[in-house]
């Protein structure tokens, strides 16, 4: 029997789980789900005059959808055609991210999703009320320059794919921001209260204009900042893209452990307990129906990534990532397998312990938001390493080589 959007969003609310993710194909409804589901967790009161009831709403749900994009805009200066701005419609969330943390993680996410040579930079303001200065700050605008070292150009205006980039940027460094200040379980510790009541982070398809790599590379850090998730925080994403759904489902699906200091792991997340997957489908009769997923991936996807191994090692284009696409196969083997961490399907050395490039591989596919742990260029002998241990697998656990597969 079909629901209504209400009805749909009242079944996710009523989940325990800490992650949801729901393919839908485009036009199904998923971005009136995130407005309905905002409503039913947040509900604005137009009748509160100071609005502090409405900025409070806010506090208790985040959300990223086409309305979000919307929210940016460019000044294309058409008088001189020499300084176009990406404007920013005010926002609190943005003021907050930028006033309280700087721009830093912005800039490094972005980069990392396009060129680390382009480069946004702010334009800030003072907030005047009633013609005085609050002492606030706010940022209206953007601009960006292209540095290659020998010389550098200014007020750019960037692509389409740029700019889905840069905005998903600030948003992802927000809810990066807001997950590691509500793993503080004291209040009275955490660096800001701002977000005490926050209850959902809604994520609604943020893949438009993405090439496959940057979208993969996209999942997989979505992916790994839910599973670090301590709190009691809960996420929603939708998604109308196959292979953005496979990437945070078969990321999702691998449990998640922390090494101890006596060298065994604890389990700190396990999607059993904790993920559930949908699939959203609009009916002709105007409702719609929300099946929950039970296959481990329903697009088949695990063989997709060797493939994609495989070709980058052939064509020495192996990124950061290629080495999220090992652990994942490891990790999934390893569930198979019965094995209770992937480390252990490694070669061994004389001593009979796993191969040490286990912690290699653990480095290479983290995703941390400290820039002290990013990887920006992957050495050779780790591109040998990723060869020979892809060969590894292959003829030690039964793998067809996927260049050997039929079209």
């Amino acid at each position: 029997m079909g629901k209504t959007l209400i009805e749909v969003a009242r079944s996710l609310k009523d989940s325990k789980k800490k992650v949801q993710l729901i393919y839908a194909f485009n036009g199904a409804g998923k971005t009136r789900l995130s407005r309905a589901f905002k409503e039913m967790i947040a509900p604005k009161n137009t009748d509160d005059e100071n609005g502090d009831e409405a900025e409070q709403s806010r506090r208790k749900f985040l959300y990223y959808n086409a309305f979000t994009e919307d929210l940016f805009y460019w000044d294309n200066d058409l008088a001189q055609d020499a300084e176009p701005k990406l404007k920013i419609q005010s926002n609190s969330f943005t003021d907050w991210i930028l006033r309280e943390r700087g721009d830093s993680d912005i800039v490094k996410n972005f980069q990392r999703y396009s060129s680390d040579k382009l480069t946004p930079l702010f334009q800030e303001e003072d907030v005047v009320k009633a013609g005085k200065k609050t002492g606030e700050k706010t940022y209206p605008e953007v601009v960006f320059s292209f540095d290659t070292g020998t010389e550098s150009s200014g007020n750019l205006k960037i692509s389409k794919g740029e700019e889905s980039n840069f905005i998903w940027s600030i948003f992802f460094t927000l809810f990066q921001e807001v997950v590691s200040i509500l793993d503080e379980p004291a209040k009275d510790k955490r660096e800001s209260n701002d977000f005490d009541q926050l209850e959902y982070v809604f994520v609604d398809d943020p893949v438009s204009s993405l090439d496959d790599n940057h979208l993969i590379e996209l999942a997989v850090d979505l992916a790994g900042l839910v599973k670090s998730s301590k709190s009691d925080l809960k996420f929603v994403i939708t998604t109308h893209s196959p292979l953005f759904y496979n990437v945070l489902c078969n990321e999702l699906s691998n449990k998640a452990y922390k090494r101890q200091p006596d060298d065994t792991y604890k389990l700190t997340y396990n999607p059993n307990k904790e993920f559930k997957k949908h699939r959203l489908e609009k009916q002709v009769d105007g409702l719609f129906k929300l099946t929950e997923q039970a296959t481990d991936s329903p697009f088949s996807y695990h063989l997709f990534l060797l493939s994609e191994l495989q070709s980058a090692i052939k064509s020495g284009q192996v990124k950061k990532y290629h080495f999220n696409f090992l652990r994942n196969i490891l990790e999934k083997l390893a569930t198979f397998l019965g094995y209770k961490h992937w480390s252990a399907l490694l070669q061994k050395t004389a001593d009979g312990k796993s191969d040490p490039f286990a912690n290699r591989i653990l480095n290479l596919s983290s995703h941390s938001a400290h820039a002290g742990e990013e990887i920006a260029d992957i050495e050779d002998k780790d591109k040998e390493k990723l060869d020979d241990l892809v060969k590894y697998l292959i003829q030690t656990y039964g793998f067809r080589s996927q260049e050997e597969q039929p079209g």
